[in-house]
C-alpha cells in the first residue's frame, strides 16, 4: 500500500469518531483544549491499536468480529445518540448536570463503538502488508484521527453554543445516523 492510500484509508476510518466529536464538542459547556486533546487522544488511540490488534488476530478472528461488528457500532452509538437527545429535552429543564462526553467511561465505549471497523481493518492488512508496514499505517491512522478529531470538538463546541440544545439534539440525531449507515452498509454488502 501507498502512503497516500493509507492516508485515505486513514480519513476514511476516522470519519466516525470525527461526528463523533463534533457531537461531543457540541454537548461540552465551554470546550476546553483539554477536552478537545482528551477526545481525540482515545480515539486516535484507539484507531491506531485495533488495526494492530486485528493484524494479529488474523483471518479466524475476522469471521466472528465481522458477523456482527455492525450491530456493535450500531446499538453503542444509538444508545448515546439517544441519551444525548433526551438530556437535551428534559434534564436541561429538570436542573441536573448531564454526563461529561470527555469522562473516561463514555469515551471508552465511543472510541470502541468508532474503531471497531479499524479492527476489521487490521485483519485485512494482515494479508496484504508485513507487520512493520502495518505498524507504520496504524501510526498514520492513530495521528490523522487525533488532528481531525481535536479540531473537531473545537468546532462543535463553537457550532453548540450557536444553538445550544438543538446542536446537542443534531449531535445526538448524528450518532445514531452513524450507527444505522454502518448497519445499514453491512447488512446489504452479505
Amino acid at each position: 500500500m501507498s502512503g497516500i492510500e493509507v492516508f485515505l484509508l486513514a480519513l476514511g476510518l476516522s470519519m466516525d469518531a470525527l461526528s463523533v466529536s463534533i457531537a461531543s464538542g457540541a454537548q461540552i459547556k465551554e470546550a476546553r483544549l483539554g477536552h478537545a486533546a482528551r477526545i481525540a487522544f482515545f480515539f486516535g488511540l484507539f484507531q491506531a491499536v485495533m488495526p494492530l490488534i486485528g493484524a494479529f488476530a488474523g483471518a479466524s478472528f475476522k469471521s466472528q468480529i465481522s458477523a456482527i461488528d455492525h450491530w456493535i457500532i450500531f446499538f453503542i452509538l444509538s444508545f448515546i445518540g439517544g441519551k444525548m437527545i433526551y438530556e437535551a429535552k428534559f434534564l436541561r429543564n429538570s436542573g441536573r448536570d448531564r454526563k461529561d462526553p470527555s469522562s473516561f467511561r463514555i469515551l471508552l465505549l465511543l472510541a470502541i463503538a468508532t474503531s471497531i471497523d479499524a479492527l476489521a481493518v487490521g485483519i485485512s492488512l494482515s494479508f496484504l502488508m508485513d507487520i512493520n508496514s502495518i505498524l507504520h499505517a496504524s501510526i498514520i491512522i492513530g495521528a490523522v484521527t487525533f488532528v481531525l478529531c481535536f479540531f473537531g470538538v473545537i468546532a462543535g463546541d463553537y457550532l453548540g453554543h450557536l444553538c445550544e440544545d438543538k446542536t446537542e439534539i443534531a449531535g445526538g440525531l448524528v450518532l445514531i445516523a452513524v450507527g444505522v449507515k454502518i448497519l445499514i452498509e453491512h447488512l446489504f454488502q452479505q
